[in-house]
């Protein structure tokens, strides 16, 4: 494909190289966490007590950590899950977010009083304080993280929603279709639904990348995935007290999260930037 063949917004991600930079090793990430075993032919779980703390080099590119197990196969493989835990967890606070703010915009003033005021509650807490209390309702485990990072956010995203659809609502396609006797369920679903996603979704890129930070913020704390399956949260623990003798063994991972963390940031607040300038043109 040539580049006059590409999308007008593709040949402006183009013309931006940090975007382009950023979308190219986003796509690569997911490629290793949906195909791990292209980059490496070596298991993750494998252990080697004869090579414990081996620094990186030609044989164990990453090094290895106390158990013998190279870094490096570990860190492909902890993209899965890492991956995984912050889609999970972004995708339940979107659908979170959508319900509780079509029922704040379109439940009449007391119902939105309420949960607006819960959700000023909810958003006065530090995201992560309010995931360690939503684990320590419901225990630790991986699930229970994505639920708990979920919870964090859904007070984001149901505001977003609640003031999209409250402008939605009072637009003169739905008067019109109100006025010609459509069911209120048709109204919502064919036109105020539709037209709050596209900001919903350019906020759910953005989050995508703080959600996987918290998550695996929670899986350092040892609430997540359990050993010996790899995850860069958990990885990241397992390094932090050696830092000093064997630093391979907590950077890799750490820079891992971070390099994808804002990989997707800046994908996603260019994103944003196009719809804004699609909405204010």
């Amino acid at each position: 494909m040539t580049t006059a063949e590409l999308t007008l917004p593709a040949r402006r991600a183009l013309r931006r190289p940090a975007v382009t930079a950023a979308g190219v090793l986003l796509a690569l990430i997911v490629l290793v966490a949906i195909a791990p075993g292209l980059f490496t032919h070596a298991s993750p779980t494998d252990t080697d007590i004869l090579q414990p703390l081996v620094p990186p080099g030609p044989a164990h590119w990453f090094g290895t950590d106390q158990l013998g197990r190279d870094v490096f196969t570990r860190v492909l493989y902890g993209a899965r899950p890492a991956l995984a835990l912050g889609a999970i967890a972004t995708v339940l606070a979107v659908a979170g977010g959508i319900v509780l703010g079509l029922a704040a915009a379109l439940g009449g003033k007391v119902l939105d009083q309420i949960l607006m005021r819960v959700a000023d509650v909810l958003l006065a807490l530090p995201a992560l304080l309010l995931a360690l209390l939503v684990i320590a309702v419901l225990g630790s485990g991986t699930v229970n993280v994505a639920v708990a990072v979920a919870v964090a956010f859904v007070p984001l995203y149901a505001r977003l929603v609640r003031a999209e659809a409250l402008v939605v609502r009072r637009s003169g396609y739905v008067e019109a279709s109100t006025s010609l006797g459509s069911p209120r369920i048709f109204v919502v679903c064919k036109h105020i639904v539709p037209n709050t996603l596209g900001p919903l979704l350019v906020m759910a890129t953005v989050g995508f990348g703080t959600s996987l930070l918290y998550s695996s913020a929670l899986s350092f704390f040892g609430l997540g995935l359990q050993p010996p399956a790899p995850e860069w949260g958990a990885m990241l623990s397992d390094g932090k007290d050696i830092l000093a003798s064997a630093w391979w063994v907590g950077v890799f991972p750490g820079a891992a999260v971070t390099i994808t963390v804002i990989a997707v940031n800046v994908v996603g607040r260019y994103a944003r930037t196009r719809l804004a300038g699609r909405t204010d043109s």
